[in-house]
């Protein structure tokens, strides 16, 4: 990658994220962060206004946007490529958010570009033998998790015993071929995993999560590796 298309590159994902560290920039482009504090600094020079914010991160500045960009075969060859991944791991609410927004990106290719696009696509196909995901809660999951908002689950186990649970999602695991959302359980005052398939209904309740300071969800993976390697 040449200077030019790095700047550009830095400048995407710092209008993609609300804080990016010197640190992540390092890892993701492959460079010491000390060229990434003069690419930083050539950003602003060219007038694109750089913020920081101590133990946060960069950030582009309110009401500054960069033009639309417009997207490579490459890339539109990728997206098509996870749209049938999305087909077969995901349900019906992030199937339709998907199709919506690559749509949008399709919008933009070039003639010769929408070709290719559309020739991929009859020639990428998964497995039958995946599970097909024919509820539509990950999408309200994804906004409970963004927003702490406490999620009502009518839930039953793996015994078919149901239970109403209020649960504060902390982030979602797919493993073995299903989604599960992890989330503190205020019947349980613990944290426990849901399989999503096995939630009968699902209601946002939009009021703030009550617990404060709640794990990260990769601590709770570690934690539950530690359990299954001592049983």
């Amino acid at each position: 990658m040449n200077r030019i298309d790095r700047l550009l590159a830095i400048a995407l994902t710092l209008q993609s994220r609300k804080y990016t560290s010197a640190e992540v920039l390092s890892e993701r482009f492959g460079m010491s962060v000390r060229t990434v504090y003069r690419d930083l600094k050539a950003l602003d020079e060219i007038g694109i206004p750089i913020g920081f914010e101590s133990n946060k991160g960069y950030y582009i500045m309110q009401g500054y946007f960069l033009p639309p960009v417009m997207f490579s075969t490459e890339e539109a060859n990728a997206l098509v490529l996870v749209e049938s991944i999305v087909e077969r791991f995901t349900d019906k609410s992030i199937r339709r958010h998907y199709h919506s927004a690559l749509n949008k990106v399709k919008s933009v290719l070039k003639h010769q570009q929408k070709e290719h696009v559309e020739h991929l696509e009859e020639k990428v196909v998964t497995s039958a033998s995946c599970p097909n995901h024919n509820f539509e809660y990950l999408a309200e999951i994804q906004t409970s998790i963004t927003n702490q908002t406490i999620l009502q689950l009518h839930y039953q186990n793996a015994g078919q015993e149901g239970s109403l649970r209020e649960i504060e999602p902390i982030g979602m695991i797919f493993y073995s071929m299903a989604w599960h959302v992890i989330g503190w359980c205020w019947l349980r005052n613990e944290y426990r995993d849901f399989k999503v398939a096995r939630i009968l209904k699902l209601q946002n309740t939009y009021k703030a999560f009550r617990k404060a300071n709640h794990q990260h969800l990769n601590d709770y993976i570690k934690q539950q590796q530690i359990k299954m390697v001592l049983t």
